[in-house]
């Protein structure tokens, strides 16, 4: 039930719920599932089966896993492949059965704002393999494993080094890399291959395609209504909203003003555009109301958020 997931919404609330050592960095965080594994057992901590939504990215390579996790309410195949994503405001779970007693590898975590300011911050969105209608791991090869185990070992010995001026532009670069080298791997893997879905799941994957689809464009367009995505998917609005609901726990106007704040903060981080400028461009017709949403999801006003990041 909706009131039954918990949302995450920073690194070190993940790293909290999941009883892990705190982030050396409060924008990312490494994590090396056998060690965490051999402490979630020393400290006798119990497997989280709850719904869990997050909002960050993941990367991960998980070796050993008995059992089933859920992405979006449908089980993720670990069966063959050991290596998965996620992307903000997605669901996860598990199976009560789910056997973690030697799994090892790796989990990348980290927050949409690390990518705010570098290109990867919009190319991210158009890699297919963090959506919701892939939901079997990636297969590597044993060379393959080691290159992207290669990757991570970079990225750890960048986590150990006191923070500097570089620091994020060297974990942006990185992050780049790997996703470049999953993407290699995944159209390799699912370029063949056409996914089959169940109702839920596709009405699910259908507006999270339409929604991104719609805030990538760079054109000014009107604000999305509900009506607009329940029309492009052919269901009721009420319909929608109680599907997306019962899945993620938000609605479909929670989740088209998660989106639009996503944008804004891009657009206020990448642009020269005045605040007036970025509230017509995301479609306002009164910049008051734009800076009005803005500061209630964020708790900063346009101009303070932009200010902030410099």
């Amino acid at each position: 039930m909706p009131n039954e997931i918990q949302t995450l919404h920073t690194i070190t609330e993940y790293t909290r719920f999941y009883g892990l050592p705190a982030p050396a960095h409060p924008l990312l965080t490494l994590i090396d599932l056998g060690a965490a594994n051999r402490l979630a057992v020393a400290n006798a901590s119990q497997v989280v089966n709850k719904p869990i939504v997050l909002q960050l990215y993941t990367v991960f390579l998980k070796r050993n896993l008995k059992g089933l996790l859920y992405y979006g309410h449908r089980p993720y195949d670990f069966s063959e492949g050991v290596m998965g994503f996620s992307t903000p405001g997605q669901v996860f779970a598990v199976d009560e059965s789910l056997d973690t007693t030697n799994v090892t590898g790796w989990m990348l975590v980290f927050h949409p704002d690390l990518l705010r300011k570098y290109p990867l911050g919009k190319k991210i969105d158009k890699y297919g393999f963090f959506a919701y209608a892939v939901y079997e791991a990636l297969h590597l090869s044993e060379v393959e494993e080691t290159l992207l185990d290669r990757l991570l070992d970079n990225l750890r010995a960048e986590c150990e080094r006191p923070i500097d001026a570089f620091s994020q532009d060297v974990f942006v670069g990185q992050i780049d890399l790997l996703l470049t080298y999953a993407d290699r791997f995944y159209n390799r893997q699912f370029i063949t291959r056409r996914t089959v879905e169940h109702d839920d799941g596709s009405l699910l994957s259908r507006f999270e395609t339409a929604l991104t689809g719609y805030f990538a464009q760079d054109a000014e367009l009107p604000l999305p209504t509900v009506q607009f995505f329940a029309d492009a998917l052919n269901v009721s609005p009420a319909y929608l909203s109680d599907m997306l609901r019962i899945l993620t726990g938000q609605n479909t106007q929670q989740h088209i003003h998660h989106a639009l704040i996503e944008k804004a903060k891009r657009l206020l981080l990448t642009t020269s555009l005045s605040i007036n400028e970025t509230a017509f461009q995301l479609g306002f017709e009164y910049p008051q109301y734009f800076s009005r949403l803005f500061k209630s999801k964020t708790g900063l006003s346009p101009v303070a958020f932009r200010f902030s990041a410099q």
